[in-house]
């Protein structure tokens, strides 16, 4: 064989693998394009499923917390109704003439609470806990003999709705005496 056979076959050789490796380099390029295509079809299901569940509580919360302005603006009404019962003198309670109007204020107040419960909205607790700057606002403190930190008086009561506040307790904390 002459140096010519030998090139003629190396180019039969190499036109013959040229196919095959244009061929595998396809193939290739194409799985790793796939694999891309996988990844952005996993990512973007992930991602709506996020948004579903993004919008899903958004809509609960919403349903669950629309009425919060009403609510804090019904509060003040609870105040005042607290604030005439309060008011009316032991010796007048019993007397026939007010009787119905104690009566009536009373049977308002709890309709008041009754509606309050039905819609999540509960009182807080205070006199006697310690201070929970989530849910008090302290505005003075008092010398007493109970532990610093611990509310001894409400000025206002503190109201939640759900698990959010919507109005904090005011309040007055205990300090050391002297």
């Amino acid at each position: 064989m002459t140096d010519n056979d030998n090139n003629e076959d190396l180019r039969d050789l190499t036109a013959e693998a040229a196919p095959e490796v244009a061929q595998n380099d396809r193939v290739t390029a194409l799985e790793a394009e796939l694999d891309d295509a996988k990844a952005a079809t996993l990512y973007a299901q992930a991602e709506i499923q996020n948004v579903r569940r993004r919008a899903e509580k958004e809509t609960s919360d919403a349903r669950t917390y629309a009425a919060t302005n009403f609510a804090r603006d019904i509060l003040s009404v609870a105040d005042n109704l607290s604030r005439a019962l309060e008011s009316i003198p032991a010796d007048l309670r019993g007397d026939e003439k007010f009787k119905g109007l104690v009566v009536g204020l009373d049977a308002t107040g709890r309709e008041l609470d009754s509606i309050f419960a039905r819609h999540g909205i509960s009182k807080i607790v205070a006199v006697g806990e310690k201070l929970d700057p989530n849910r008090h606002q302290a505005m003075l403190e008092l010398p007493s003999d109970q532990e610093p930190g611990t509310i001894v008086q409400e000025m206002q009561a503190g109201y939640m709705l759900k698990d959010r506040l919507l109005r904090p307790a005011l309040v007055g904390v205990a300090k050391k005496p002297g």
